[in-house]
């Protein structure tokens, strides 16, 4: 990981657009302050496309999509995205499973909540829970006493001894039945959606992808450009991929920074 103020101007000038996690990478310590949201606001006002990716639920992507600045989102680690049809005047979601498949999903996943609970001391189910439609989060530190590394490993391992898929964030692991995430919802969403084909090299060099954590690391892997703000390093043991440059700044303000450095590439 490179520092971010060494990327070359021209690198961060032919950047059209941020696709960005949000917990930790626009939210500082749980919170979103001004300047993150006013970095958020800037770069759209400058004439990037902007797209959380997030593990966070259909409820929380429901009102970023409708009142954050923001071209789309991308929930609950891939499993839709949501967008604002300003032409329509109306809210859409896209899902990448059936009703039928997500109905299974759930059923499958009650049996998962049961074990990890019972398995995993201190632990909890996400206070955001009962706004998701695919996923099964489990609180490891937002609303419990931090959990050691063994403790949450040993989450994902009940996951995955169920046949699911399992990612861990700063503060939950998240885990689904189906052959998603966020990387490979991201392609579709931008082939659909924008008409972006990023597989192609030189397209792909052209999205930055901002992260901090352990889901984060296939997007880190496949954007060439990806930026991690500086908490990253607190994961970089636990990710087979890491950002290609990396903020000063930790959470929010190092988006921040990332924000100020692609606006001033740009005049």
């Amino acid at each position: 990981m490179k520092p971010l103020k060494d990327c070359p101007r021209a690198t961060l000038a032919a950047v059209k657009g941020v696709l960005t996690d949000i917990d930790e990478t626009v939210s500082s310590e749980g919170r979103l302050t001004a300047a993150a949201y006013g970095a958020l606001e800037a770069l759209k006002t400058a004439g990037l496309k902007v797209i959380p990716v997030t593990g966070r639920p259909a409820g929380w992507c429901d009102m970023v999509a409708r009142f954050w600045p923001v071209d789309a989102v991308v929930g609950e680690n891939g499993a839709f995205w949501m967008w604002h049809d300003t032409g329509a005047g109306k809210l859409r979601t896209r899902f990448i499973q059936s009703e039928a498949e997500r109905a299974e999903g759930r059923r499958r996943l009650e049996t998962v909540r049961a074990d990890v609970l019972k398995e995993v001391p201190g632990c909890g189910i996400a206070s955001d829970q009962p706004y998701r439609l695919a996923d099964l989060a489990v609180d490891f530190c937002e609303d419990v006493p931090a959990l050691p590394r063994a403790a949450v490993d040993r989450i994902v391992q009940v996951f995955e001894r169920h046949g699911a898929h399992a990612k861990v964030s700063s503060i939950h692991v998240n885990g689904w039945f189906g052959d998603y995430d966020k990387l490979t919802t991201s392609r579709t969403m931008m082939k659909e959606l924008f008409g972006v084909d990023v597989d192609a090299g030189q397209e792909r060099a052209a999205w930055v992808f901002s992260g901090d954590s352990p889901n984060d690391s296939p997007m880190f892997g496949f954007f060439p450009n990806a930026v991690g703000v500086a908490n990253v390093r607190d994961f970089a043991d636990q990710m087979p991929s890491l950002p290609g440059w990396i903020t000063t700044a930790r959470s929010g303000a190092g988006f921040v920074e990332l924000a100020e450095a692609l606006i001033a590439a740009r005049r």
